[in-house]
């Protein structure tokens, strides 16, 4: 009895067994090694998968049709010589969550298919779940139909209310959204009173150039220490000759015909020394500092040079 009833049992499992599908007990033709090159991303960022298809053998597969699915989002693309896919979606904005990507492959009638995951960081606000909401096919659906159209269908008509319910919602909160907080507020009442402050200061001390003359300029530069002095007055009058040199060429390009504007872009062009040529400056008077007899030689080679330019143009 107990023979019998172990046969049937292992009978009964052979029949189960056997009502399975024969493609089910198949391997896939292909092998898709699959990754995401960011596995955390922020929504909005651009979502890149990329991966490489293979056989059982692993021989890259060439020219294989490669389709990349996330939600209602499909694209596609092809392997390379060597097997190897990338499919981006740009603009992946998501509420806040974990996402299946669905990878499938086709090559002549073979098939692979591989499934990854891609989490997408941040906080969930009531935008980006209305947005999830409306972005689904369904959604786009109702949305891009009249309530005329579903006259005889009433679950079609509740859909349709329900769908433009969700998009006045989204209207009000991006509406909301977009108003300042109380903080923001505050930062530009502060930012205007001290504009304000400033504006006044200005009218009250009336700020001028700097100066490079005169007794407190004369005080500054005698209080220096002597090892720097000649260093700080060579820098401050390389600055005077700059500046001088901006207003003529301001004051040129007016009288010229040119516009306050051009004169101004001029001006503060000519403001704007290079780092180099400073550092070219400040080396230049470093070696002079260092070798103050070279410096005096050097001056008067420069000086007679000049005389004798100055005879030539004379004859």
């Amino acid at each position: 009895m107990y023979k019998k009833a172990g046969i049937v049992g292992i009978f009964s499992v052979l029949m189960i067994f056997s009502t399975i599908q024969t493609s089910e007990a198949e391997l896939l033709d292909f092998v898709i090694d699959l990754h995401v090159e960011k596995g955390a991303i922020v929504s909005g960022e651009t979502l890149v998968v990329s991966g490489k298809v293979v056989d059982h053998a692993y021989k890259p597969i060439r020219g294989a049709e490669v389709l990349v699915r996330t939600g209602s989002e499909t694209t596609k693309t092809f392997t390379d010589p060597w097997g190897v896919f990338r499919a981006e979606f740009e603009n992946f904005e998501r509420v806040p969550g974990t996402y299946t990507i669905n990878v499938i492959a086709n090559w002549y009638g073979m098939t692979g298919l591989e499934t990854t995951q891609v989490q997408v960081k941040g906080d969930a606000s009531a935008v980006s779940l209305l947005q999830q909401k409306l972005n689904t096919e369904e959604a786009k659906k109702y949305l891009s139909a009249n309530e005329e159209d579903f006259e005889k269908d009433p679950i079609g008509q509740m859909l349709f209310k329900y769908y433009h319910g969700l998009l006045q919602e989204l209207i009000l909160e991006n509406k909301e959204a977009l108003q300042p907080n109380e903080e923001e507020l505050y930062v530009e009442e502060q930012r205007s009173i001290a504009e304000a402050f400033r504006e006044e200061a200005i009218d009250e001390y009336k700020p001028s150039n700097g100066v490079f003359e005169g007794l407190n300029y004369e005080y500054y530069v005698s209080n220096l220490n002597s090892e720097i002095r000649d260093m700080v007055v060579s820098q401050l009058n390389f600055t005077k000759n700059i500046f001088e040199e901006a207003q003529i060429v301001k004051a040129q390009i007016i009288a010229n015909g040119g516009t306050y504007e051009e004169a101004q872009q001029a001006y503060l062009e000519m403001l704007s020394v290079p780092k180099e040529k400073l550092e070219e400056f400040n080396d230049q008077k470093l070696k002079e500092l260092e070798n103050p007899e070279v410096s005096s030689e050097e001056e008067e080679v420069s000086s007679e040079e000049e005389e004798v330019s100055s005879e030539e143009k004379n004859d």
